[in-house]
């Protein structure tokens, strides 16, 4: 596995090959960074964040507390300094942005969405576990930048957070990722994220529920990207059981959560038993990974 901008490059020195002109090509990355920033609020600073769970007693009582404080509208806050290379690779949570992932995944997913598209590999894309829907909506973006009307845009999510441990999945015992109530987004509130870029039309599909049930019959032909990001090992390999023949080859598979325990044990245990060779690799410092399908 190797460190590697090689997507962040491409994405910045020439993402239109198939632009009409320079001021076309000039105009589509406009745009693009524009929302990715957007999407991140790395456009400025944010002065307050939620006190994010340290351990599960400080977690219980933030929960109880921030319970309590809702009914008037209040919640328990952080202060803090604006970082913007932690934003850069995503190594903090915002409060109000789209997106936690960070603007160095976003020009991952731009650089592998207009590879697919380059090179004509057939395909919709896909996210499973969407959040507030930042990546997705990028995700459709490009595809209106670049006048792309005959592929999908999927999410896949139970839009009420993550499961509790399966027994199936020794890996996942003592998971505590169900209780982050910040990690539950309504369908809806996704829905409007995507309006207020004017990104919601009939290229964005919804699979609401868990991973097991809406997967094994999901109406997906083909896809060209599935971007994976279900923090455990059951939301992970589930998704990868259920998907990933449908990937085309040549296209790419993206891994948010390597660095998870769970997640990263999905992936190897997955790679290892399909004999996948291709190489992982690394596209910030969060340790996200992709890899192309040979």
């Amino acid at each position: 596995m190797t460190l590697s901008h090689e997507g962040v490059k491409k994405v910045l020195a020439n993402p239109a090959d198939d632009a009409a002109d320079g001021d076309e090509g000039a105009s589509i990355d406009r745009y693009l960074d524009i929302l990715k920033h957007s999407l991140t609020r790395a456009v400025g600073s944010e002065k307050y964040r939620p006190l994010g769970p340290v351990n599960p007693w400080r977690q219980a009582a933030v929960q109880t507390v921030n319970g309590l404080l809702r009914r008037v509208n209040l919640e328990v806050v952080k202060r803090l300094p604006f970082d913007p290379e932690a934003r850069e690779h995503g190594l903090d949570r915002p409060t109000e942005a789209e997106t936690m992932i960070g603007l160095r995944r976003l020009e991952n997913i731009r650089f592998c969405v207009e590879d697919v598209l380059r090179r004509s590999v057939p395909g919709d894309l896909i996210e499973t576990g969407v959040w507030r829907g930042g990546a997705c909506i990028f995700m459709r973006a490009v595809l209106k930048a670049h006048g792309v009307v005959d592929r999908t845009v999927w999410l896949a999510d139970s839009f009420q957070g993550l499961p509790k441990p399966d027994p199936r999945y020794a890996q996942d015992a003592g998971d505590m990722h169900h209780t982050a109530l910040e990690l539950s987004v309504s369908r809806s509130q996704v829905e409007d994220n995507f309006r207020r870029y004017g990104l919601l039309d009939e290229q964005v599909k919804f699979l609401v529920g868990w991973f097991a049930d809406t997967l094994p019959g999901a109406p997906i032909e083909r896809l060209a990207v599935l971007r994976l990001d279900g923090d455990m090992y059951g939301s992970t390999i589930e998704a990868l059981d259920n998907l990933y023949d449908k990937l085309s080859t040549g296209g790419y598979v993206i891994v948010d959560d390597y660095t998870l325990k769970g997640c990263r044990a999905a992936i190897d245990d997955f790679r290892r038993d399909r004999g996948i060779s291709d190489e992982l690799v690394v596209i910030d410092r969060s340790g996200a990974v992709y890899w192309k399908k040979t």
